[in-house]
């Protein structure tokens, strides 16, 4: 299993980021996938994901805010931020499986929201 991120960076507060998950290694089709965040010196924090019966869910945290996607043509799975906070900085990570977080996981995209 391989899970690539990428589309981290700095943006300011209210502004927008796009984050790309390429998976490869597995059948992506059908499967569940999370992304979940981690800032530095705090625990592991689920964001939103897909169950493996393509119904999606969403932290209270972001919900309204952040909207997951994929496209099973390309293994790939999207993340789209916006109305972004300087409290959604962390490191983003990408995962196979859901909310209980076991399965096999990307390097990370490091999002900072700051002015």
């Amino acid at each position: 299993v391989q899970l690539v991120e990428s589309g981290g960076g700095l943006v300011q507060p209210g502004g927008s980021l796009r984050l790309s998950c390429a998976a490869s290694g597995f059948t992506f089709r059908g499967s569940a996938m999370t992304w979940a965040r981690q800032v530095p010196g705090k625990g592991l924090e689920w964001v939103s994901g897909f169950y493996s019966d393509g119904s999606t869910y969403y932290g209270d945290s972001v919900k309204g805010r952040f909207t997951i996607s994929r496209d099973n043509a390309k293994n790939t799975v999207f993340l789209q931020m916006n109305s972004l906070k300087p409290e959604d900085t962390a490191i983003y990570y990408c995962a196979t499986g859901d909310k209980d977080l076991g399965g096999s996981w990307g390097q990370g995209t490091q999002v900072t929201v700051s002015s």
